[in-house]
């Protein structure tokens, strides 16, 4: 067996930086497993938020399914019904909705 991982009678023991180890490799693992996928995410819902024009059908994160009317900077007005409009906080969006793709209920 290798010499530092045996405790012998000289008291030779494993290296400090050894017992770190497992700790960066955990580290490591939620980064690539966790953390960056996630991230990765956040920027391209942030892209898609920030491209936002009138007359994109969005859905926001209550459920609701509308058309936008007006953007602002923070807010943007959307269309529920004919002749229903309520104004909404940007970042509340969840998604936005490709032109001629199939409602869920068709």
């Amino acid at each position: 067996m290798l010499d530092f991982l045996s405790a012998g009678a000289s008291g030779a023991g494993a290296p400090g930086w050894f017992n770190f180890l497992p700790l960066v490799g955990m580290v490591l693992i939620f980064w690539f497993l966790i953390i960056r996928p996630q991230m990765k995410r956040q920027k391209e819902h942030q892209q898609k938020i920030t491209g936002i024009r009138k007359n994109d059908k969005v859905v926001t994160a209550g459920g609701l399914v509308g058309k936008v009317m007006k953007v602002d900077d923070d807010y943007a007005d959307v269309e529920i019904a004919q002749g229903v409009k309520v104004k909404i906080v940007k970042s509340t969006i969840s998604d936005v909705i490709e032109p001629g793709s199939k409602p869920a209920n068709d």
